[in-house]
């Protein structure tokens, strides 16, 4: 019955969507830019009710959403989560796998209870995602699972061991059932897109033991440029998709020079990763449990961030640019011979007359 209902809205076919830490953050937003195409869309969040909220500015902007409280560390509550979309708005075309739990702190210092809650969410949550999505993707052949990376899947930095653990996991993951899905010739398609330090508000409850306030490494962008790129590797066959200069220096960094990185950053990544606001010690964070209240896409450092990225649009139009590059040196290469002919032409009366 879900299918019928999303067969044709105005003669056009509405696509139906599931995205992870759909409430707040990169996934806020992610849901805002599918909503505004009309897509149908299931939230998946611990947080109620933030996912009312987030339904309701789907519906605003011109798509239908279904809140589905769960938490994605539980794999039959993604799989319950993913029925209930299937049978309430029709086959999953997309699932966006983005929900995520941080610890900000010395490996030292750590419990293995935090590794596993990190672990389980952030890692372990994509895992249950993507089964949830091929179930039911495979028999139909075809779908898309993108996977939100980071570019600390290639360059850990330190403070964020668990996080930077599970995020190497998903790569790993990803590539793996990247490979398999070729040799079974396969449609379903999957992707990575890798960011930078994007303002969110999970700087405001990641849990920490630093003196002073949590901040994403600067330069930030704002989630929008993410939810952009997200957007568009969903429609795009792309093996992988970088977001921002600052997460390709560091993918490229890790390869040439993983040493001097190590150096750097033990130097850099502490200072880097706090303000200078001293840290409540009495605050709430969400590793294992929500907190409360209302909170959209953006975090508390909007006067620092970025609301575009040149290399993204670079990325997405690197054909095009492919092309005109070629057009330019055909260009250069047709203007340098000409005159070469032309004084080709001139020097011939001037031997004549000698």
């Amino acid at each position: 019955m879900g299918s019928t209902r999303n067969e044709r809205n105005g003669g056009r076919r509405r696509e139906v969507v599931v995205v992870t830490g759909a409430s707040a953050g990169v996934g806020r937003a992610t849901v805002r830019a599918f909503a505004r195409r009309g897509a149908w869309i299931g939230l998946l969040s611990r947080s109620r009710e933030r996912l009312e909220a987030a339904v309701r500015e789907v519906e605003e902007l011109g798509g239908r959403g279904l809140a589905l409280p769960a938490d994605v560390a539980d794999p039959e509550q993604v799989e319950a989560a993913a029925a209930r979309v299937e049978e309430q708005l029709g086959p999953i075309e997309i699932w966006v796998n983005n929900a995520m739990v941080s610890v900000l702190s010395p490996v030292k210092q750590m419990t293995p209870a935090e590794f596993r809650r990190v672990t389980e969410v952030t890692y372990l949550g994509y895992v249950h995602g993507a089964l949830a999505a091929l179930k039911r993707m495979l028999p139909r052949d075809r779908g898309v699972i993108v996977n939100v990376g980071s570019a600390l899947a290639y360059r850990s930095i330190p403070l964020q061991s668990a996080y930077c653990g599970a995020k190497h996991a998903i790569q790993g993951f990803t590539e793996s059932l990247r490979s398999e899905l070729i040799h079974d010739g396969s449609r379903v398609h999957v992707t990575n897109v890798q960011l930078p330090a994007v303002n969110t508000p999970q700087f405001g409850w990641i849990r920490t033991r630093m003196p002073r306030h949590p901040q994403p490494v600067p330069p930030i962008y704002q989630p929008e440029v993410i939810a952009e790129a997200i957007v568009w590797a969903a429609h795009h066959r792309r093996r992988e998709l970088t977001v921002g200069w600052p997460a390709v220096k560091a993918i490229l960094g890790d390869k040439f020079i993983p040493g001097i990185l190590d150096h750097y950053l033990a130097w850099k990544g502490y200072s880097a990763q706090q303000t200078e606001e001293p840290v409540d010690p009495d605050r709430p964070d969400n590793l294992f449990e929500t907190v409360p209240g209302q909170f959209g896409a953006h975090g508390k450092f909007d006067r620092a961030a970025r609301t575009s990225s040149v290399q993204l649009w670079m990325n997405m139009h690197r054909g095009m640019l492919a092309l005109l590059g070629v057009g330019l040196a055909a260009v250069a290469w047709s203007m340098r011979a000409r005159p070469g002919r032309r004084a080709g032409h001139e020097r011939k009366p001037v031997a004549a007359l000698g």
